[in-house]
């Protein structure tokens, strides 16, 4: 089994982002992502998703380095200090590395 090393980014954010941040992603190069609901409590409290401005996705974006450090560098600047949003990197290896 071959693998090849890349990021795993996630965004927790606002859904009210999900449009926009689709736009930034592929502009910034990120080849693919998956987006997903999700609920739970944290600095900016409960985020219950019963009303739509209360929703948050989750969003992953499998890339390379140097694609995570510049959404991350994008998103910091354009988001954060307007929107609740928590992004973290994970090391990962995948098998099909071109997809990335």
């Amino acid at each position: 089994m071959e693998s090849s090393k890349r990021k795993l980014l996630t965004i927790i954010t606002e859904a009210a982002l999900e449009d926009t941040l689709e736009t930034d992603l592929n502009t910034l190069g990120a080849k693919g992502y998956t987006i997903l609901d999700a609920r739970g409590s944290g600095h900016n409290g409960l985020r219950s998703a019963n009303w739509d401005a209360s929703k948050n996705i989750r969003i992953e974006v499998i890339c390379s380095e140097e694609v995570a450090d510049k959404v991350v560098g994008h998103l910091q600047k354009t988001y954060y200090k307007n929107y609740a949003m928590i992004l973290f990197l994970t090391n990962v290896e995948v098998l099909r590395p071109d997809r990335f």
